[in-house]
């Protein structure tokens, strides 16, 4: 007894460091991609979408509360890529740990669904996985900042925003795809690829035309993200959403097409402003849209049980069928009775 318990044991801290390092990995190198595209506000370093928090919640949601380890060991990590660690590392690998913790702790709170397939799940998201949790991390590295003097205090109330914004665009735009290939069946159902082709090829087209246009024609891409919610829901609108937010976040940070001609500050509250509307469009219309297909086949499977039950208890009321020779045997004791009664008649 005592041999197995210490080989679950074994086995349980090998898949939790396993599971720890797979985090950790995953949170560094988004982490990495995240810095390739980078604005300097006030001498302080933000991203328009910071994706490492949209991994630590996916984790978080996939996982457990055990992911809380490989997220702290990736925040460290790209502190310590950036600059060198300090006595405000510890301080900042909190923040960057708490926030996601607690958003994890508040959509457990209000039943989270990882499919997104309610309304109410989307809602969550964004309220409260998002922009209420993503506080706390805002607050905090930034507040480290100003106190280790890294960054003045007239630059607080400019770079908060954006350090703020950067960490709720992470969770809007990266954990829903996690959580969407974390869910997705395998291999995946071509029903429709033709469709999903055409919208691929279109958005490869429009998207940057939108984009790098001087004239700024952000707003074509409001359609694409419609049609992809449309005709397949969350799978389709928040992989539409990364790759325009991707192809925005380039132009952005080059200064080309619509964010052309601005100051940093000016560039940084534009690009997520774009982010942030598109990304509770896509969010919000595939939940919406999800949520009443799933209503519509729930309403159809109990109207045919319904009709099934109605059969059953409609065939059990009706009177038993006779077969032809019992009818016949029948209608000939009829007529041998009624000869009988008449005979006895005639008799009287």
């Amino acid at each position: 007894m005592t041999v197995v318990e210490a080989t679950r044991d074994a086995r349980r801290l090998v898949v939790f460091a396993l599971e720890t390092a797979v985090v950790t990995a995953c949170y560094f190198g988004a982490g990495r991609l995240g810095l390739l595209r980078r604005l300097v506000v006030e001498g302080a370093v933000v991203t328009p979408i910071w994706p490492p928090t949209g991994v630590a919640v996916a984790a978080l949601l996939i996982l457990g509360p055990r992911a809380w380890p490989g997220i702290a060991l990736g925040a460290f990590f790209i502190i310590a890529s950036i600059s060198t660690p300090g006595p405000d590392t510890p301080v900042l690998v909190l923040g960057n740990t708490l926030a996601p913790l607690c958003a994890y702790l508040l959509l457990s709170r209000v039943g989270f669904r990882t499919d997104l397939s309610r309304l109410r799940d989307g809602l969550a998201l964004v309220f409260l996985g998002a922009l209420t949790a993503m506080l706390i991390s805002a607050s905090i590295g930034v507040g480290t900042l100003v106190a280790a003097g890294k960054l003045a205090m007239d630059g607080f109330w400019l770079v908060w925003p954006a350090w703020w914004v950067g960490d709720a665009m992470g969770v809007l735009i990266v954990a829903p795809v996690l959580l969407l290939v974390y869910g997705a069946r395998w291999p995946p159902r071509l029903s429709r690829w033709k469709e999903a082709t055409a919208l691929a090829i279109v958005a490869a087209v429009v998207v940057p035309v939108a984009v790098f246009d001087p004239v700024s024609l952000l707003f074509l891409v409001y359609p694409l993200i419609i049609w992809a919610a449309l005709r397949f829901q969350l799978a389709g609108s928040m992989l539409c959403a990364l790759f325009t937010s991707v192809v925005a976040t380039f132009a952005a940070t080059d200064g080309l097409g619509a964010f052309a001609r601005l100051a940093p500050v000016e560039v940084m509250m534009k690009l997520q402003a774009f982010n942030g509307t598109m990304a509770l469009t896509a969010l919000l219309l595939s939940s919406v849209i999800t949520e009443q297909r799933n209503t519509r086949t729930s309403v159809e499977e109990a109207c045919q049980e319904l009709a099934e039950v109605l059969e059953h208890l409609t065939a059990a009321d009706a009177p038993p069928l006779r077969a032809p020779a019992d009818t016949e045997k029948t209608e000939k004791t009829e007529k041998t009775e009624k000869t009988e009664k008449g005979e006895r008649r005639g008799a009287r």
